[in-house]
């Protein structure tokens, strides 16, 4: 594994935690809350976001507006069945989850999640490090390059590594900013 390639691999894995991190709830009303939501359409699991329109026409409302009103029903069926612990309520046209306040138990789990997320993508990163460093060691037994040169770039493996570590720290701190503000 090259360092380019390591590096590739350790920013998707903060894309990644990212997208994680977006799934949280903060007590204000957010699209990518519903991500993750699957929607059974002519028997097919199909993303939310390409059956409706998610708009947050305010802080506590997130409005879902099916482009076929026919899956209405299937969309909030969907939603009820969802880890996203809201209840839709249907007026026939659109679909409207509102937001509820959260309790500061709930901030507290909501926090201990993001640290979760957090710490897997530490991890992953650490995973693509260690692959990258077992890379410049067989280069380094087969003679391909030399014991300075793999010096040298486990040096810049591990600077690569510290800051994309720093990137999920810090995009947790921004997290936890968020859930604890009220």
């Amino acid at each position: 594994m090259k360092l380019a390639e390591a590096e590739s691999t350790m920013q998707k894995t903060v894309e990644s935690t990212q997208r994680a991190f977006n799934t949280i709830r903060t007590g204000r009303a957010n699209a990518s809350l519903l991500d993750k939501v699957q929607v059974e359409y002519y028997g097919t699991p199909t993303p939310l976001k390409s059956l409706a329109n998610i708009s947050t026409p305010d802080s506590s409302t997130i409005l879902i507006q099916p482009y076929d009103k026919s899956s209405l029903n299937l969309v909030e069926k969907a939603i009820s069945m969802s880890d996203v612990g809201l209840t839709p309520s249907n007026d026939g046209s659109v679909i409207r989850l509102n937001i509820p306040p959260l309790t500061s138990d709930r901030r507290k789990e909501f926090v201990k999640l993001a640290a979760k997320y957090a710490e897997e993508g530490r991890v992953a990163i650490r995973n693509i490090r260690r692959d990258a460093l077992d890379s410049i060691r067989k280069q380094e037994k087969g003679a391909e390059i030399s014991e300075d040169e793999a010096r040298d770039q486990q040096d810049k493996l591990q600077k690569i590594t510290n800051k994309y570590t720093e990137k999920i720290d810090h995009l947790l701190a921004e997290k936890e900013k968020d859930i604890t503000t009220v």
